[in-house]
């Protein structure tokens, strides 16, 4: 323990020891109790009794006051238990007979405290800290607290009453376990005392007509055999096993979820590993008698363990499959397909299951479907694996939710009327069904799941969610991309199904449902990343009215339509796939032409150079209304003056990229705003025609706008835009696409100083080092590595101070001046490359990294502070409190 909190601790135990002054903040007992755990985990507990007789004191007041408060007494109880977890601070409190008063016969349990739950649990908790030794279960077998923690099993607090059952487990598993290193030998029948006592109360209570008690001693035993994998193991089940066996007699079987997790706990014990042993016997007695809802569970589990032997494999998997094989058998549309899943027992209870009730019926086909979804991709699958029978039976429950199956029985017409339009089978049979292309199949089935797919992407009756898994559910069916993507075209069955498919998606870009036509746009970003290089897929696409109606959706009302038709839109232009002209504009601005962008300009072949930009502003730069503008300059962010649009514009497409930067500078949200900086950000990594344009032009433009973004992620994607900017005009390798429009690689001194000159003319640095003051931690900690890899990067390079130099001391200072000055200060303007180098060498970014790691409440979890904190809140003079 530090010294400055050991001479705080009396003031401390004083202030918990006067009901005067209580401590309000039950936060605060729980930090304390964290902070005495944590110092007995590293020392020694009888140490710090031993030098601080104030905690005994404490301890002892808690024991002889008859009225102490409940928190008081809940804490000491806690405090206690963390003491006495060592067997040294165990033995020297149980010299001063304070365990026995705490946790014994003679203790809180005849107070009037004990009616408050708090003290309960705080007994529980305390004692849990406590068993960790043999001292500790022969203090509990002697002072009659396991009848205490036995009565508490039936508490009326469900957290009391699952407390005391964990702690049973716990004492049963650390009996069996013995002294280290030499457990007793299960045939000597010697059980230990503890284990004995608890044992006996598990037979007692499994004999019970209550099922609670029925549970808890099922539960108590699951914990146990997954504490315990010692020789004791099989001992403890053979003992217990008859009498669990015995609920398998009565009528309905109590604690069906209870008994499940316990053979399955067994069943995973490495005691039980072989195939001739074990709970299999009882596993498959247990599927028979429960019901498929309660059998599901537990035929899963024992088909996901390798040694469970086969005949119990077989089974299982009939439990699992004895639903699906109803629903085929109820209809007409599956003729045959229903033989693969015959055989499986309790076909008639499965019925009764289903048609019991709406809720009973798809709570089992929703439960069915999805133990088969986590089964299907596991290597220990049941072999041979009847995908074509899943296949029908997945396509059969979407007919009938969606009214288009017909029935062959009486059964048949039941579950039509009950599934009809219910949404929880339709989504979990369209997960199912997608979990499912993993297999594939023939042909015909294949033809069959893409004919259900779009009846429910057609049908005006589907959700938005079922639409949105409809749409994941035919991304995960349709073939992926070629390699190489050119080497073959479409299938004839997938180009037809293609070809369907389009019209429904433009119908849902158009839905009056914010959902559907967000998920529309997802599917078509994710169906473009498969197929955009597939020559059969652009022909469809862009003879459809699809990436027109994508391109009016940048003014949807809706934010989250925007920021996915942003990302659709944005991919749909990488690729090509956007249309030649659009006559969209936006809400309040003028229509505006491509005259001024003519490719023959030297601004349509700028790069990088000077001398092509424009006298003339571009029309982009007139429509973002949110930039202050002032004769000669624009102020952006933290008050810097911005770029002047004659000196850093040029001439870009007055299309697309006009639309994002309007959003990026417009848009009220931020999400629409945080998707338009991904899409430049990869634009000006992949190359883009729009940006190879000018990169200067375009990253000066998007980092002034960034920088005056109130969304932090919007600013941190900006810091991203500008590494991928530093990476290409450094040269480095990986830093955009390999198709990419070639940039300058800075290769010798003379190529670094054009590169160092092209940062300055963005006002990179200037940016970064904004960024650096963010408010925001993530957008401190990016600009900082940013500037951490510009300097060693070019520390690493070397030879630019025998081309660029030496620094103006003046303009370094002045700049410097002004960036420490914060958003009053002034723009560190274009620095020259060895004024930009002097900046950099000058700002302790490595102390930066450092504070920004802290945690910003480093100083107030200190053990110090808290205890300050209590002494201050009790009105001790000499203390004040951390303000946090």
């Amino acid at each position: 323990m530090d010294p400055e909190c050991a001479l705080l601790l009396p003031g401390l135990c004083a202030v918990l020891a006067d009901p005067g002054r209580p401590v309000a903040d039950d936060t605060c007992l729980e930090k304390l109790l964290d902070w005495f755990q944590t110092v007995t985990e590293t020392g020694s507990s009888l140490q710090l009794l031993q030098d601080n007789p104030c905690l005994v004191e404490l301890l002892s007041h808690a024991l002889g006051t008859q009225d102490a408060p409940a928190g008081l007494l809940s804490f000491a109880l806690r405090l206690a238990g963390i003491f006495g977890a060592q067997e040294s601070g165990f033995q020297y409190l149980q010299q001063g007979e304070l365990l026995p008063g705490l946790f014994g016969e003679a203790g809180p349990l005849g107070r009037a405290a004990w009616t408050v739950p708090s003290v309960r649990s705080g007994w529980v908790q305390g004692l849990r800290s406590l068993a960790q030794h043999p001292s500790a279960l022969h203090f509990l077998a002697n002072h009659g607290v396991l009848d205490a923690i036995f009565s508490l099993q039936q508490d009326p607090s469900l957290f009391v009453a699952s407390a005391a059952s964990q702690l049973l487990a716990h004492v049963l598993a650390l009996s069996m376990q013995g002294a280290a290193g030499s457990p007793p030998a299960p045939q000597d029948g010697a059980w230990p005392t503890c284990a004995q006592r608890i044992v006996g109360h598990m037979e007692e209570s499994l004999c019970s007509t209550a099922a609670p008690q029925v549970t808890q001693a099922l539960n108590v035993l699951t914990s146990t055999l997954g504490r315990c994998h010692g020789r004791w193991t099989k001992a403890l089940w053979a003992q217990l096993s008859p009498f669990v066996a015995r609920l398998l007699e009565r009528e309905p079987v109590p604690a069906a979820h209870s008994l499940v997790d316990l053979l399955l706990s067994v069943a995973r014990s490495p005691a039980f590993s072989s195939a001739d042993s074990g709970p299999w016997d009882m596993a498959a007695r247990t599927l028979s008698c429960l019901g498929p809802l309660q059998a599901g569970p537990l035929a899963l589990g024992l088909l996901k363990l390798q040694h469970c032997p086969q005949t119990l494999r077989t089974q299982a998997f009939g439990v699992l499959l004895q639903p699906l094989a109803c629903v085929l058998k109820a209809s007409a549309q599956a003729p045959g397909a229903a033989g693969l899943l015959d055989g499986a027992p309790g076909s008639s209870m499965t019925v009764d299951s289903l048609l019991s009730s709406k809720s009973a019926c798809v709570g089992l086909l929703c439960q069915t479907l999805a133990h088969l979804e986590e089964l299907q991709p596991l290597p220990q699958r049941p072999s041979p694996w009847p995908q074509e029978a899943l296949l029908g039976a997945a396509v059969t429950m979407l007919r009938l939710c969606g009214g288009g199956a017909a029935p062959a029985s009486s059964l048949g017409g039941r579950l039509c009327r009950t599934l009809a339009g219910c949404v929880r089978v339709q989504r979990a049979a369209l997960d199912f069904l997608g979990t499912l292309s993993q297999g594939a199949g023939p042909q015909d089935s294949v033809t069959q799941v893409f004919a259900a797919l779009l009846e429910c992407l057609e049908s005006p009756d589907s959700s938005p969610t079922v639409l949105k898994k409809a749409f994941q559910a035919t991304l995960r069916w349709l073939p992926g991309p070629p390699k190489p993507p050119s080497c073959c075209a479409l299938s004839p069955h997938t180009l037809l199904f293609l070809q369907e498919l389009l019209p429904v998606l433009q119908k849902r870009l158009c839905s009056p449902c914010w959902e559907v036509r967000d998920s529309a746009l997802e599917f078509l970003t994710q169906l473009g990343r498969c197929w955009a290089e597939q020559a059969d897929f652009r022909r469809a696409l862009l003879a459809s009215e699809v990436p027109q109606l994508a391109r009016q959706l940048l003014q949807d009302p809706e934010s989250y339509v925007r920021a996915s038709a942003v990302t659709a839109v944005g991919q749909l232009s990488s690729w090509g796939l956007q249309p030649a002209s659009t006559s969209l504009q936006h809400p309040g601005a003028q229509q505006v032409g491509h005259a001024g962008s003519s490719s023959s300009s030297p601004a349509g072949r700028g790069g990088l150079a000077r001398g092509g930009c424009s006298s003339s502003t571009p029309t982009w730069w007139a429509r973002l209304p949110h930039l202050t503008r002032a004769p000669g300059r624009v102020v952006g962010r933290y008050g810097r003056a911005a770029p002047e649009p004659g000196l850093l514009t040029c001439h870009l497409s007055q299309g697309l990229l006009d639309e994002l930067l309007h959003i990026l500078s417009t848009d009220s949200e931020g999400f629409p705003r945080r998707a338009v900086t991904q899409v430049l950000t990869e634009w000006l990594r992949a190359g883009h025609a729009d940006v190879a344009q000018d990169a200067e032009q375009f990253v000066a433009t998007v980092l002034q706008v960034v920088s005056r973004d109130l969304d932090w992620e919007v600013r941190a994607q900006g810091l991203e835009l500008a590494r991928v900017f530093l990476a290409q005009m450094l040269g480095q390798p990986g830093a955009g696409c390999p198709y990419a429009v070639g940039l300058p690689v800075a290769s010798s001194p003379s190529t670094l100083l054009a590169a160092l000159h092209a940062l300055g003319r963005v006002r990179l640095l200037d940016f970064a080092l904004c960024a650096l003051l963010d408010c925001d931690r993530p957008v401190a900690q990016k600009a900082c590595d940013l500037l951490l890899s510009l300097r060693a990067e070019l520390a690493r390079r070397g030879g630019l101070w025998e081309a660029g130099g030496s620094p103006d001391p003046v303009a370094v200072e002045a700049a410097l001046r002004g960036w420490r000055a914060g958003e009053q200060g002034q723009p560190l303007g274009e620095l020259a490359p060895a004024a930009a180098l002097a900046v950099l060498d000058a700002v302790d970014l490595e102390g930066f990294r450092g504070r920004l790691a802290e945690s910003s409440d480093r100083v107030e979890r200190s053990p110090q502070s808290l205890l300050q904190d209590v002494l201050a809140a009790a009105g001790v003079r000499g203390n004040q409190a951390d303000c946090y």
